[in-house]
């Protein structure tokens, strides 16, 4: 019997031979280089305050003072890391940023998990109409809300406690939307098979949805925790007790005359800005990832 000659390559060996890597031209060489050489100088600038801000930690008041400012300093010193924790309460500070941005993001991810899996998987009426609506309050900015929610909080006397400061953001529609996207993907042939098992709403997105989704959750949680995180205006107006203000206020608290030491302030804005920097380090893909979950199916 003849056999029939086909236009792919036979296989030695038993496994298949490896492809190589198509060699680069000059011109796509030279353009790579152009491109990362662009990227290096526009990072500078980016990465510039952050690297003045850490080294100028350890600096004297008098190396700050000079001029030109020095970028390297001359000796280290912890004098300033020491004070700023007596000039604002810092650890008092810390504590109230980290239960405010750490209920607000529990919070939003538990009310944007039911509301996309609403969206998603049950029978709504006018399903599309009812989700224009809820995207709509995207578009309206925070700021147009904090007079009514101060308004709200402060007559029910919440103003200087941890509810006053988290529960006008304990739900947000932005997750719901990334959510909602993540879920569409999911096979309903599988939420199926669990609903025939006996298996119930609860059960089936905290055992079966949420594991799978894990890229998506983390990208909502490291937002709604960055954005909370540097929230300024409505702790600013909630709160008036130096017990109860956050992190971003006691900063900028060091600009007044008594604190006026650049060396308090830089002090204050590197340690601030370290949980913020080593949750983007570690959590840029699944920021990526969460991001783009929906974009292609």
């Amino acid at each position: 019997m003849s056999t029939v000659e086909t236009g792919e390559p036979k296989a030695t060996g038993g496994a298949a031979r490896p492809r190589r890597r198509r060699r680069r031209t000059p011109a796509e060489t030279a353009g790579l280089v152009c491109v990362y050489a662009l990227l290096a100088v526009l990072i500078v600038p980016v990465l510039f305050p952050l690297y003045y801000a850490a080294v100028g930690t350890f600096m004297s008041v008098r190396e700050l003072a000079t001029f030109p400012p020095k970028l390297i300093p001359g000796g280290f010193t912890f004098d300033n890391l020491v004070n700023v924790n007596g000039a604002i309460n810092l650890d008092r500070l810390y504590l109230n940023s980290v239960i405010m941005a750490g209920v607000i993001t529990v919070s939003q991810l538990a009310t944007s998990v039911l509301a996309a899996y609403a969206f998603v998987f049950l029978p709504l009426r006018r399903r599309g109409v009812v989700f224009a609506l809820f995207l709509s309050t995207l578009m309206i900015p925070h700021e147009a809300t904090f007079i009514p929610n101060y308004l709200m909080i402060s007559g029910w006397g919440l103003d200087n406690t941890y509810p006053g400061l988290v529960m006008p953001f304990l739900a947000a529609a932005f997750g719901t939307f990334l959510l909602r996207q993540s879920f569409k993907q999911f096979p309903r042939e599988l939420r199926d098979a669990a609903m025939m098992d006996g298996m119930g709403h609860l059960r089936f997105i905290t055992r079966i949805l949420v594991p799978l989704s894990k890229p998506t959750l983390m990208a909502v949680s490291l937002y709604v925790f960055l954005t909370t995180w540097n929230m300024y205006f409505w702790p600013l107006i909630i709160t008036d007790h130096p017990d109860m203000r956050t992190l971003q206020i006691g900063l900028n608290s060091l600009k007044s005359a008594e604190f006026a030491n650049p060396g308090l302030i830089l002090a204050g804005a590197f340690v601030s800005v370290i949980p913020t920097l080593l949750l983007v380090i570690f959590g840029q893909r699944f920021i990526v990832r969460g991001l783009t979950a929906g974009a292609v199916k």
